[in-house]
């Protein structure tokens, strides 16, 4: 399944809403190769397996603000959603598996973790980087105003010459 689904394709499907990285329930049903309301149906069959921290649907101000990052020419198609879509963290990403419970809901959640896995170590990765910038660029700045103060002409000395 790996072959057949980069990571690329999924990191380029799990968004950040409500500061965590999610996936929609159209984009899951789509990898799944399932129906959004067959997904949903499901979800609603074992809604105690999906807590608020596992998954929460989407508030038409949250899907207006998502739709409006996308020019679409057509906005009456609403990009093919009519009601605010189920947002997945991680872990009601892993737990669709065992709701869907086909061996390709199986291999479909192990590439997605991975690609969450991935994904944070990036961020991770990233995270040092750009600290360590931070301290590059303090010191540097800290060096050009030193050379700064070097440079300027010595202060004049107001005052009487001679006796």
């Amino acid at each position: 399944m790996a072959d057949l689904m980069p990571v690329e394709i999924i990191a380029n499907k799990i968004l950040l809403i409500h500061g965590q990285k999610v996936m929609l329930d159209r984009d899951l049903a789509e990898l799944y190769g399932v129906e959004v309301k067959y997904l949903k149906r499901q979800v609603k069959r074992n809604i105690e397996r999906f807590p608020e921290d596992f998954m929460f649907q989407m508030s038409k101000e949250e899907l207006e603000n998502w739709r409006c990052q996308f020019v679409t020419s057509n906005r009456a198609a609403k990009m093919g959603l009519r009601r605010c879509p189920y947002a997945f963290t991680a872990q009601g990403v892993a737990m669709l598996s065992s709701v869907l419970g086909s061996k390709r809901a199986i291999d479909v959640n192990i590439a997605i973790m991975r690609a969450f896995v991935k994904i944070r170590e990036y961020l991770a990765t990233h995270k040092d980087v750009l600290k360590k910038l931070e301290e590059h660029d303090r010191q540097i700045k800290t060096i050009f105003e030193m050379m700064n103060k070097l440079l300027l002409p010595p202060p004049r000395k107001t005052g009487k010459m001679g006796f």
